[in-house]
């Protein structure tokens, strides 16, 4: 009798439990389709805020208007210091071609640029100079003064190669290649003689009485530019369209002796502290145990950061809204990381591991989501042993419209970068990557001029928006404590070529952005 009463108390509270779970997971989709606010926060975020770069005001902004927002929905939010940084601020950047004829060139300075005077700098150009090795280069510096000196390749063509593979015929796309792919070996191995990268010439470049640089990283896609740093301490570093800086670079070669003037304005700010902001659901079972929902919230300021990452911190700002409405008192608590300086190497995020072990001790999951505004397609394991059980559990909650889309693999391996997961991963703790489908991110958006709400598929962001909810209660409900045992990691470091080790932990940068 008494294994008969406790048998049906048991498929009682599994019955209960089951109910629950179906409720919460159909208010979570309810809220998310009925009364999202995802495009009002990308407006607030991207539109009207702006850029993130660490150690200017707009991050600072940022992180402000997430606390406040965090407020209307009653979440307690704050932002953390973890370190200091060089303040900047992006001034207005123009250019101009003013010989041999008059047209104004589209261009952006370079993150960190100093700064010129009102009236600007008006200058010829020169490009780098074939070498054959660090002496003859070092001739040569001397004819940099007072100029802007061109140190990016001339691109071939300006059509992406999908471009090229619909139109051109077979002949003349295998010689495109061909000649580009010379190029290009030509162009590194000329690098490589003057003794420098491109990392650092700019500053050889500075120091031999150059007025500024011009570059053209081109992404590989119509209109796409990456924007990175200035990597000078004196003079402008202005990034130009593959158009604007072919045409320059033609005239250059071919005696034309083109002259431009650029005014670029920006503020040096001194140092300023930099912060993470942390929003907390507190736990009402196991206050001391922990889901956290992660995103970067810093980005480079080429464009508006929208899909690296904003689309990443309105998913699980939004998650967050939803879990409050729907789940008011979970089981665990749920904090939201929304970290600074991802972009110069997980700063943020490692500072938190660094200074929260209690909080890395009761992780139970933490799901992160930065790699463009598409619908999840991958998670892996992380190299957990025992992943696949309770991310299985979890998954089985989600709608099969969502989970018919994402492969998963397990135990997979340990990510050892790219996005902040792996700061905790790197602890031991189980950070897991929610990771996107492309819709050419690579190209388009990361790190580019053109990263802008435009680009954003809000579909797919509700639908990542549920899919964290959903995971998010699942992990805070589990009567179990998600296990922490490694796998033995198989096969080589494809980087390395080494035998595959678990990521070392590793300290963020504190005092960063000095000149």
């Amino acid at each position: 009798m008494k294994k008969t009463l406790l048998a049906c108390a048991c498929l009682l509270f599994a019955t209960h439990a089951f109910t629950q779970t179906q409720e919460i997971v159909q208010a979570i989709q309810t809220e998310a389709n009925e009364h999202s606010q995802l495009e009002n926060l990308a407006h607030e975020l991207l539109d009207v805020v702006g850029p993130r770069l660490v150690g200017t005001p707009q991050m600072k902004k940022a992180h402000d208007w997430a606390v406040a927002k965090y407020a209307t929905w009653g979440i307690s939010a704050e932002n953390q210091e973890w370190g200091k940084w060089r303040g900047w601020e992006r001034g207005i950047t123009h250019v101009d071609l003013v010989a041999p004829r008059v047209v104004s060139l589209s261009g952006m300075q370079l993150a960190w640029s100093p700064s010129t005077s009102k009236k600007g700098i008006t200058a010829n150009l020169i490009t780098l100079p074939e070498v054959s090795d660090s002496l003859a280069f070092t001739r040569w510096l001397p004819n940099v003064k007072d100029k802007f000196v061109m140190v990016s390749m001339h691109q071939p063509t300006g059509r992406p190669d999908y471009n090229w593979e619909e139109f051109a015929t077979e002949e003349s796309l295998e010689k495109m290649k061909s000649e580009r792919d010379a190029q290009q070996k030509a162009w590194r191995e000329n690098m490589q003689n003057t003794g420098y990268t491109s990392r650092n010439i700019n500053k050889a470049l500075e120091d031999a009485g150059a007025v500024g640089i011009l570059q053209s990283r081109w992404s590989k896609a119509f209109g796409a530019n990456k924007i990175f740093s200035a990597g000078t301490k004196k003079v402008p570093a202005i990034d130009l369209s593959l158009e604007d800086y072919g045409m320059l670079y033609r005239m250059v070669k071919n005696g034309a002796n083109p002259q431009i003037k650029v005014v670029s304005q920006s503020k040096e700010l001194g140092t300023v502290p930099t912060f993470n902001t942390i929003a907390t659901i507190p736990g009402k079972e196991l206050p001391n145990e922990y889901v956290i929902l992660s995103a970067h919230f810093d980005s480079w300021d080429g464009a508006t950061g929208a899909t690296d990452n904003g689309t990443g911190t309105i998913t699980m700002m939004e998650a967050a809204r939803i879990l409050k409405k729907v789940y008011p008192n979970p089981k665990r608590t749920i904090l939201i990381g929304h970290w600074g300086s991802e972009e110069q190497g997980l700063n943020g995020s490692r500072a938190f591991v660094e200074d929260n072990p209690k909080i890395v001790e009761g992780l139970q999951a933490l799901f992160n989501q930065d790699n463009g505004t598409g619908r999840v397609v991958r998670i892996s394991g992380q190299g957990y042993l025992h992943a696949y059980d309770y991310m299985g559990r979890w998954l089985e909650a989600v709608p099969e419209n969502i989970t018919k889309h994402i492969e998963t693999t397990f135990p997979g391996t340990p990510g050892g970068g790219g996005s902040d997961y792996a700061s905790f991963v790197a602890a031991g703790a189980p950070g897991f990557s929610l990771s996107s489908l492309s819709w050419s991110y690579w190209n388009y958006t990361w790190h580019t001029n053109l990263d802008t709400y435009d680009k954003i598929v809000f579909d797919d962001v509700r639908n990542n928006a549920i899919l964290t909810a959903i995971l998010t209660y699942m992990a805070s409900e589990d009567p179990e404590r998600t296990s922490r045992e490694k796998a033995t990691l198989i096969g080589t470091n494809p980087r390395t070529g080494e035998p595959r080790t678990w990521p070392k932990q590793r300290s963020p940068q504190r005092h960063g952005g000095q000149h």
